[in-house]
C-alpha cells in the first residue's frame, strides 16, 4: 500500500480572495438593480451589463489563476 500523502488544495487563499471579491460585485450589481426598481434605468442599462459581466470574468480568472513559483530554473 502506498504512503498516505497530504492532499493538495486545487485553490489557494488568493484564489479564494479573488473569488470573494467577484462574488461580492455580482451581489452589489444584482442589489443595485434591485433598489433602482427600473427596467429602464441607468443602472440596469449602463453600469450593470458591464459590472456584472467583469465580476463574472473576473471569477474565471480566480479560479485559474495560478501564482507563479519562485523556483529558479538550473540556467547557473
Amino acid at each position: 500500500m502506498a504512503p498516505n500523502r497530504p492532499v493538495e488544495m486545487p485553490l489557494g487563499a488568493v484564489n479564494y480572495l479573488f473569488i470573494a471579491l467577484g462574488a461580492a460585485v455580482i451581489a452589489l450589481s444584482y442589489a443595485g438593480m434591485y433598489l433602482e426598481k427600473e427596467v429602464d434605468g441607468f443602472f440596469s442599462l449602463y453600469v450593470s451589463p458591464f459590472t456584472l459581466t467583469g465580476a463574472y470574468f473576473w471569477v474565471l480568472y480566480a479560479i485559474f489563476y495560478r501564482p507563479k513559483s519562485n523556483k529558479k530554473s538550473g540556467s547557473n
